[in-house]
């Protein structure tokens, strides 16, 4: 008993000495971590982690490492080489014993951070095998000093997918015209597979009267049996991914007895059940008392969630964040969902495709606590779960804003000259300066908490009807949703906004990032692929082709300078609503080729001369076009007896070390 209190004081003058330097610290808190191709990685601070109770606190940190025990899934979901390469590289790197500020080196050091940040040898956004700028010399001498324990069986292959830009060229093809699976490089199908044959599996096997369907393969792997059949490969315990998924279950078990309510534990037992079973009504059953859950401060996601990284849209990547409930910023988003059902009545969209009543719809401002998977090192800025449409219908869905992300991104950025360069003229740069951060925030409020949740499929129609081109239309709705009521009335006469011309900062980035600024990120020559960036252009140029009439949008040329210029916002929200009313169509009567027709008109094709302007601005700038996180370090405090009696947190780790960090002590399919 005397070991035990000596032990805890001990650890209590620990916690009390650094909780006193990271409040030191959050005075002048450097947000910048490192800078490398086209990327910048920042960190987040996690305020309020100090005011929860000891339990949330030990809560949060087993959820954490639930989460970071699934980072070897993603890996290997995007690649089938990634995690041998991963291996191989980073040994490279830590037995490196030349000049470490060499022009080789460099290379190799840069090449290996964008693999860390990609998870995987395909840039996360355009999905294009990363090109190594050090030489094939460099790196057969760097191999050739490894230890033949760490030099690989199939090194030769391994050689050619770094340096032939042919090999696994792209990770996901979203091109019209060719068979997506064959072309794309990622693991969720095996070689040779088609995707005829993959969409003819799953017709087969869809029920479309069912009125509860199951979301057909989003946690498997599509291979052949020996007589050559498709067959489907489940990510579960003893299944496909077990060690890791074993990981992820023995830190859900150890979260268990910090659970904050009856509730919140039943959660965690049913995505247990989840895991061991891969039984994906199962998996129904676990994202319906998490959607009900509303009451727990702590929250998490844990799974195969988004399907973006699979070329026919099915097949969820891993993915976890971990969080709990800024509740002082949650008050805009309760009054939201609150109001759910007037939004809803009002939607510029035909009566039919409206909900008659909106369930469910729960909304709150999170703050992160750990990024995991496919939300790290990129992340997003708002969530809105479950994805599936039956669920949402009866029992509604759970939106977040992650604000304490938001807030690292805007202050990251101040100062950075964007402004300047971009945006046409000193009283809308004012506007932006004043608003754009709010009104951002609100967007990605009304984009998670109603957008996604709003409108409704007819009876009869197949959820996947959209196939390759849902993810774009679904973001594109959410959005239009979000644009559309952002200038509404009603936020002022519900206090979220006070000036009836704040929404404008919102119109005027979303249409400038739209139509010009966020092709910085593609290549000259190149095709929009990614569907959020598809999304967006979609929109605005839809919107700048049938403003014509009225000259609502349009691009002027000052001192030989492209700008946007909006000279109707009225009208430009009437367009929105116009564009929302034809998507949510679409989407109600699984109407694919007008979807494609749409998509493959307004978001694919770049105008090149627009294209080549903008990087040419972009390279006088020092902005990275993309933008990524470290996570804070968790310690955990134990007594004279092992057991857990606190947690710390840190912010001080850097890029390198982290991922180093990681792939020791977070690798159950690689350090077998």
């Amino acid at each position: 008993m005397n070991n035990f209190k000596t032990a805890a004081i001990s650890v209590c003058a620990a916690l009390l000495s650094i909780q006193a330097m990271n409040s030191k610290s959050n005075n002048d808190f450097n947000y910048v971590v490192d800078n490398f191709a086209d990327i910048e990685v920042l960190r987040y601070q996690v305020p309020g982690f100090e005011d929860l109770s000891p339990n949330q606190r030990k809560l949060i940190y087993y959820l954490t490492e639930a989460a970071l025990a699934g980072r070897d899934i993603l890996w290997d979901q995007h690649g089938k080489y990634n995690l041998e390469l991963r291996q191989l590289l980073e040994n490279i790197y830590t037995s490196y014993k030349g000049d470490r500020n060499s022009t080789q080196f460099k290379a190799f050091e840069k090449y290996l951070k964008q693999v860390w940040f990609g998870n995987g040898i395909h840039h996360h956004y355009s999905m294009d095998k990363f090109t190594p700028d050090f030489s094939r010399d460099f790196f057969d001498s760097q191999v050739a000093l490894l230890p033949a324990a760490k030099r690989p069986a199939n090194l030769e292959t391994l050689t050619d997918i770094i340096f032939n830009p042919q090999t696994l060229a792209k990770r996901v093809n979203q091109a019209e015209g060719q068979d997506l699976i064959l072309t794309s490089a990622c693991n969720l199908y095996d070689e040779g597979i088609t995707q005829k044959e993959v969409e003819d599996y799953f017709a087969a096997k869809k029920d479309t009267t069912d009125l509860t369907p199951i979301s057909y393969g989003l946690n498997t792997r599509i291979t052949r049996d020996k007589s050559g059949n498709i067959v489907e490969q489940t990510y579960k315990s003893g299944g496909l991914y077990g060690e890791a998924i074993d990981r992820i279950i023995e830190n859900l078990e150890k979260a268990l007895p910090y659970a904050e309510n009856n509730q919140q534990k039943e959660i965690i037992e049913s995505l247990i059940k989840y895991y061991r079973t891969g039984n994906l009504r199962d998996f129904d059953a676990y994202s319906i008392l998490w959607v009900d859950d509303t009451n727990s401060q702590v929250d998490f996601i844990n799974g195969f969630i988004e399907s973006y990284g699979d070329p026919l849209g099915m097949t969820g990547a891993w993915e976890s964040i971990v969080n709990f409930k800024n509740v002082e910023a949650s008050h805009r988003t309760e009054v939201l969902s609150n109001n759910a059902q007037w939004f809803e009545d009002r939607s510029p969209v035909n009566p039919k495709f409206r909900k008659p009543e909106v369930k469910g719809v729960s909304a709150k401002v999170i703050t992160a606590a750990i990024l995991a998977g496919d939300s790290y090192p990129a992340t997003p800025i708002g969530i809105n779960l479950p994805n599936a449409d039956w669920i949402r219908a009866a029992h509604g869905s759970k939106s977040v804003t992650i604000e304490n992300i938001t807030e690292a991104y805007d202050k990251a950025s101040h100062g950075n000259g964007f402004n300047e360069e971009f945006v046409i003229d000193e009283p809308t740069r004012q506007l932006l300066d004043k608003y754009l951060f709010i009104t951002d925030n609100l967007h990605t409020d009304l984009h998670e908490c109603l957008g996604h949740g709003s409108g409704r499929l007819l009876p009869g129609t197949d959820p996947d009807a959209l196939k390759a081109h849902g993810s774009t239309l679904e973001e594109t709705r959410a959005d239009l949703f979000a644009l559309y009521y952002l200038a509404d009335p009603k936020l002022i006469e519900l206090g979220l906004l006070d000036d009836p011309d704040a929404y404008k900062a919102s119109y005027y980035k979303y249409i400038l990032n739209g139509l010009m600024t966020q092709l910085v990120r593609i290549e000259q020559g190149k095709d929009v692929e990614e569907a959020h960036m598809r999304n967006r252009k979609l929109i605005a140029e839809w919107v700048l082709d049938h403003g014509k009439v009225d000259n609502v949008v349009e691009l002027v040329k000052i001192s030989g300078k492209t700008f946007v210029k909006i000279n109707d916002y009225d009208k430009l929200r009437t367009l929105f609503g116009q564009l929302l009313g034809e998507i949510q169509r679409i989407k109600s009567e699984g109407d694919y080729e007008a979807g494609r027709d749409l998509v493959e008109k307004y978001a694919v094709k770049i105008d090149p001369a627009i294209h080549r302007e903008v990087l040419d601005r972009y390279a006088n700038l020092t902005i990275a076009p993309y933008k990524g996180f470290v996570n804070p370090v968790y310690t955990p405090h134990l007594d004279n007896t092992g057991n857990l009696i606190d947690v710390t947190v840190s912010y001080d780790e850097n890029y390198i070390d982290q991922m180093l960090r990681y792939s020791r002590d977070y690798s159950p399919l690689t350090n077998k």
